[in-house]
């Protein structure tokens, strides 16, 4: 079975979560080109599954680097930006699951559980 590629891995980022930046909630349309951003980086061991892809302004994403989901987050609030935690915790929660569901992903695992972690504790509403 073939494996998605980029663009339509985008396309279904933005079906599921809608046409806003997670980071910056900026309208992805016209100027502000979409780009898909791992949530856990790819240098961390994240994959490219859908699961571990949200939309995001290629500002959002290129400033981002390889920081961590919480960092960038909190760096986002405090420029005055209206990231979407619930969304955020909703990918990270469905990536837990894909991972228990089809295995590997060791390097992304400690990652992955410290950021849920941090953003659960962040946001108790969200848990």
């Amino acid at each position: 079975m073939r494996q998605p590629g980029r663009r339509e891995r985008l396309d279904a980022a933005r079906d599921r979560d809608g046409d806003t930046c997670l980071w910056c909630a900026r309208p992805l349309a016209g100027a502000v080109a979409a780009t898909t951003d791992h949530v856990v980086p790819k240098v961390k061991g994240g994959p490219s599954w859908l699961e571990n892809e949200v939309a995001a302004c290629r500002r959002c994403n290129g400033e981002r680097g390889h920081r961590g989901a919480v960092d960038w987050l909190e760096e986002c609030e405090r420029r005055g930006w209206s990231p979407d935690a619930a969304r955020l915790e909703r990918v990270l929660t469905s990536l837990v699951a894909a991972i228990a569901e089809r295995g590997g992903q060791r390097r992304a695992r400690p990652h992955l559980d410290a950021q849920l972690r941090r953003l659960r504790k962040r946001l108790p509403a969200a848990a």
